[in-house]
């Protein structure tokens, strides 16, 4: 997906900043820079519905519910081709990372639990973190530390919520 504001938007700068603090001077976690910096982009992808639902199945419709995310993740069911499982799964966890920690209280609405999504975060992290070779070789490390991590990343994006005061629960 293409982004839409540039690096050197103030935003950026702000997520940035606002992981930092909530991820290493909060909650005391180290080695975490590369997710920090990963978890940036990702807020920022996630400022508009496009980034939310990019996910489209075969027939260009949206994805939106867990369960058809899952099928396409699937290279059984709809997935047609490793590339796109992994795809799958990395906006799996991204997805539910998001909501589970910037917007904790919408999950019911969602039709996802606030355990199923930790645990299916996880779950589809790990899977994105097994792919380290070719092109994905760099990054693996990154989803492996967001899939072991999940639970602490998730609170602090609770942490980067509270420095949004103005920020309302989503509304769809």
């Amino acid at each position: 997906m293409e982004r839409k504001i540039d690096e050197s938007h103030p935003l950026w700068g702000f997520l940035s900043e606002t992981l930092s603090e909530s991820l290493e001077d909060r909650l005391l976690m180290r080695g975490v820079e590369d997710v920090r910096e990963y978890l940036a982009a990702m807020l920022v992808d996630f400022l508009s519905y496009e980034g939310i639902y990019r996910l489209r199945n075969s027939q260009g419709q949206v994805v939106k519910s867990l369960s058809e995310m899952l099928a396409e993740a699937d290279v059984r069911l709809e997935a047609n081709s490793f590339d796109r499982e992994r795809e799958v799964h990395q906006h799996i966890g991204d997805f539910l990372l998001f909501w589970s920690g910037l917007f904790p209280e919408c999950l019911d609405s969602i039709a996802i639990g606030p355990n199923h999504a930790e645990a299916q975060g996880k779950q589809s992290y790990y899977v994105v973190s097994t792919f380290e070779f070719g092109r994905y070789a760099d990054d693996a490390p990154v989803f492996k530390k967001l899939s072991e991590g999940f639970d602490d990343f998730q609170e602090g994006l609770r942490l980067v919520r509270k420095r949004m005061p103005g920020l309302k629960p989503f509304q769809s």
